[in-house]
């Protein structure tokens, strides 16, 4: 019995490519990578489901890397899917020969996004992951052309699929032929795809290319204010933010909260000076209960060594300009 590894995002379209080599006999165990842009939540659903291991790496600190910087550049936000999925078919590839799999598949399909899956760009991801001879597509593999896999019959291409085009259809009706009708929204897959949280990430790597994998973490908490080139806010909206923000304040970073009402944390980034951190009080008060107030007392905490600073709450469309 041949063994084979696939990348899987716990999508439909992965989830079906690990059916489709299922259904002829094949042993399949799927790799879920996690990031800050992305997590496994959906792949331990669809291994769970449709019944194969599942093997969960994280790869924060190396992908970020490669967002900072991809080879081939970004999609419509700040998606570098040609490296990305590259990256992915490397690191699953080096697992692939120290676990003695016969070869490393995925749930891509010919055509379904015009930039990262068309001919051209399947077998650029192919060749750049250093494994192109062991790299199968079941779900458009009869459209492709014939791998080392097929020709030496490890995979039967007959009982592989001639699926293309942006259209869910036919995958939805397989879904529910083959017993998984209850497969994952195609939606919400990676961070980096979406347009507000793609503006922040611009924003960071714009004014600070040292950017850690805690710096991105931050990005996906509360509102963001840049108040200089080198110094931003994070503040929370709610509970949950505020122990975000807490559990990330990382280092010496300056912490802010309202001293007599409830309100938000805040959590100063980058090199600040007196004036940056007056601004930065006043936006804490503002979003206070105390807004109202003509002055407002603002705790500053860094590494539990506290003062407080008298603000006035800043104009609350003043703040807005602020916002990334």
């Amino acid at each position: 019995m041949s063994k084979a590894l696939g990348l899987m995002s716990g999508g439909l379209d992965s989830s079906l490519a690990a059916m489709t080599l299922m259904r002829q006999g094949i042993e399949v165990t799927g790799i879920s990578f996690v990031t800050p842009f992305f997590g496994a939540s959906k792949a331990k659903f669809a291994a769970e489901k449709i019944g194969f291991p599942l093997i969960v790496k994280e790869i924060s600190d190396i992908h970020l890397q490669m967002v900072k910087n991809p080879k081939y550049g970004y999609g419509r936000n700040m998606n570098p899917c040609i490296d990305c999925h590259s990256m992915m078919f490397r690191l699953a590839g080096e697992i692939m020969q120290e676990q003695g799999f016969d070869f490393l598949f995925s749930g891509e399909v010919l055509g379904q996004r015009p930039m990262s899956q068309n001919a051209n760009a399947l077998s650029t991801v192919s060749i750049y992951s250093g494994h192109a001879d062991k790299v199968l597509r079941p779900l458009s593999a009869k459209l492709l052309a014939i791998t080392p896999m097929e020709e030496s019959g490890l995979v039967d291409r007959e009982r592989l699929l001639d699926i293309q085009g942006r259209s869910r259809k036919r995958q939805q009706e397989l879904a529910v032929e083959w017993g998984f009708p209850e497969y994952p929204s195609s939606g919400g897959g990676c961070l980096l795809t979406e347009s507000g949280f793609a503006d922040r990430l611009r924003d960071l790597l714009e004014h600070d290319e040292q950017a850690s994998v805690n710096d991105v973490q931050l990005l996906k908490v509360g509102r963001q204010f840049r108040l200089s080139d080198k110094c931003k806010m994070v503040l929370g909206r709610n509970q949950a933010d505020n122990d975000a923000i807490h559990l990330l304040a990382t280092g010496d970073r300056l912490r802010l909260r309202n001293a007599d009402f409830n309100g938000p944390s805040g959590l100063l980034c980058g090199e600040s000076n007196e004036a940056i951190i007056q601004t930065a009080a006043a936006i804490v008060a503002s979003y206070g209960k105390g807004k109202d107030e003509p002055e407002v007392r603002v705790i500053l905490d860094r590494n539990g060594e506290e003062q407080t600073v008298l603000v006035a709450p800043l104009n609350r469309e003043d703040s807005i300009k602020l916002l990334v």
